[in-house]
């Protein structure tokens, strides 16, 4: 299949960030997706993205969000020793209790940002511009193609329409599945990430056009946790377009697959014309910070699985960090999901 990337991807470099009261190395390092690109490489067709501009950002995003990401690291000398700061961010996160938008840019920092994962950097722009064209290009190459794979860094399904989080900044799924609504009057997103895809549910809660459902470890002590409860179903014109399936720590490939099948079920009723897989490599038994144990079989059988629904599909990178298995995990998926295509 077509396998949009962008080296641009690696203009985003964060190398360490404030996890549970200490320094550690950041896990989304741009050698993730090196990796990953090296993996496919002799396998599917990569290919450069289109640039499509800012316009299928907005269709998700909002607009003063985009425009804080956009302009926050040449501001940086409005930040308190900001002008020699290597990456700029905050330790005063908005919280639903105080939700004013703010003008300066130490507040706007953490009115726009949810945690200290996401830093904005020399070329943080760059990169999420870059990996949101990829997504639009995989988008409409799926539809051309029947299936496409895009390689989005940084990832984008904790970001919400207006906030970064969870090493997030655009919603790359969200804009896919956006991109392919305007061809489609129905489209469904399955998240398979080992974390809940808060932002996407988000962007989508109040709408009944796109179809969201997140198969993840339960939240109750993960991250995101504060969202990804199986009764969380929509609300509005959304209601009932919005669907959990948390899992017990520690699930290997029955229960995920199980998981997998009951999803394909709930979209095949749904009827959409097309789909967003927003694949996470970090359900591994291996990855570093994950909390299920699916095997690279798991993964192929899962691909070859989703094939059979027979929907244009545009599979998008979320997350999956640095380990062995991680290019290897990749390599199933998009070859099991090939051959089951045929």
């Amino acid at each position: 299949m077509r396998a949009f990337h962008d080296a641009r991807a690696l203009a985003h470099d964060p190398d360490s960030y404030f996890r549970r009261g200490t320094i550690v190395a950041h896990p989304e390092q741009g050698e993730r997706w090196t990796l990953l690109r090296d993996a496919i490489a002799d396998a599917h067709d990569l290919v450069a993205p289109a640039d499509h501009g800012e316009a299928p950002i907005l269709a998700v995003h909002d607009a003063a969000y985009v425009r804080f990401l956009r302009e926050a690291w040449s501001r940086r000398g409005e930040l308190p020793g900001g002008a020699d700061a290597a990456e700029i961010l905050s330790g005063h996160f908005a919280r639903p209790h105080m939700s004013r938008r703010p003008e300066g840019m130490l507040g706007l920092i953490g009115y726009h940002t949810a945690d200290t994962s996401t830093p904005i950097r020399p070329g943080t722009w760059e990169a999420v511009h870059a990996a949101a064209q990829v997504a639009v290009s995989a988008a409409d190459a799926a539809l051309e193609d029947g299936r496409a794979y895009a390689l989005c860094r940084p990832p984008g399904h904790h970001a919400y329409a207006d906030s970064a989080g969870g090493f997030c900044f655009l919603n790359n799924s969200a804009i896919a599945a956006e991109r392919l609504r305007t061809r489609h009057s129905r489209v469904a997103v399955l998240d398979i990430d080992v974390h809940h895809g808060n932002g996407t549910q988000g962007v989508f809660y109040t709408r009944g056009d796109i179809l969201t459902i997140s198969i993840h470890a339960d939240p109750a002590d993960y991250f995101p946790y504060y969202a990804g409860y199986a009764d969380e179903v929509g609300v509005g014109d959304g209601e009932g377009a919005n669907r959990n399936i948390p899992l017990p720590h520690g699930s290997g490939d029955a229960p995920w697959l199980a998981a997998i099948e009951d999803a394909l079920e709930g979209i095949a009723r749904f009827a959409p014309g097309a789909l967003v897989v927003a694949l996470g490599l970090d359900a591994s038994k291996d990855d570093p910070i994950g909390a299920l144990a699916v095997t690279t079989d798991g993964f192929a059988r899962a691909a070859e699985t989703i094939a059979r629904a027979g929907l244009p599909t545009a599979i998008v990178q979320e997350g999956g960090y640095l380990c062995e298995a991680l290019p290897r995990n990749l390599r199933a998926v998009l070859d099991a999901y090939d051959a089951a295509c045929g």
